[in-house]
């Protein structure tokens, strides 16, 4: 079956050449199109898009506006992958806060907006790894722990808190298994629990709340990559 796609963007040149790159692709299928934050609202409410490509800067509203009430009014809600020129560290950190699955720059190469798709569609997620970089220097560069965000791993195991602190660092779920010498399944079984606990829906979440705690500091870590599994 194809993944339905709803483009949303204030650049009719752009939303068309978004069209058909991805209708070129036999598994996605565009269903519809938006050129602001309130029609992409309304257009996913009637056409029901798995993944939706959101445009951050859009007239009357904007897309980190536009994501945040997609996610909390639409059941099931569809996943976003947040697109823009701006490299900017508040554009990411606001945007997966809003509740995005993904990060990408529109620079980025057409087949790693395919992959985007199909990545946030099969419900893991995401983000460009130069945006994962910047966005864990910021967050490096900021003592961010407080006695309230560290409360939020209380319910965690300690082995839990160790795969959180890799999969912050940008591990895989087969290195985060090397360097904890354990099988490749139970960490998969870790990252659910711990999702589940924090009541996170996915890795960037969750990477976003250890460095808001401040389970991961500065040094010794690897360079990021796509995150997943």
């Amino acid at each position: 079956m194809s993944v339905r796609v709803l483009i949303a963007d204030d650049q009719a040149l752009v939303r068309s050449g978004f069209r058909k790159l991805l209708e070129a692709e036999s598994d996605l299928a565009v269903v519809a199109e938006a050129a602001d934050g309130l029609e992409a609202i309304e257009k996913t409410r009637l056409y029901r898009p798995e993944v939706v490509l959101m445009d951050i800067r859009m007239p009357r509203l904007d897309g980190l506006q536009a994501t945040a009430r997609l996610l909390a009014l639409t059941i099931p809600p569809p996943r976003v992958v947040m697109l823009t020129t701006y490299d900017l560290d508040e554009y990411i950190f606001d945007a997966l806060k809003a509740g995005a699955s993904g990060f990408l720059l529109k620079d980025s190469p057409p087949e790693e907006l395919i992959s985007a798709i199909r990545v946030v569609a099969s419900g893991e997620a995401l983000l460009a790894p130069a945006v994962t970089r910047r966005l864990i220097e910021a967050f490096v560069s900021v003592p961010r722990l407080s006695a309230g965000a560290e409360r939020r791993l209380d319910g965690l195991t300690p082995r839990e808190k160790e795969v959180l602190q890799r999969v912050a660092r940008g591990l895989s779920n087969a290195e985060v298994a090397a360097e904890l010498h354990l099988g490749e399944a139970t960490v998969k079984t870790h990252v659910g629990n711990l999702l589940m606990k924090l009541e996170l829906r996915d890795r960037v979440q969750a990477v976003v709340l250890a460095y808001e705690c401040g389970l991961v500091r500065p040094g010794g870590a690897p360079e990021p990559r796509m995150a997943g599994s």
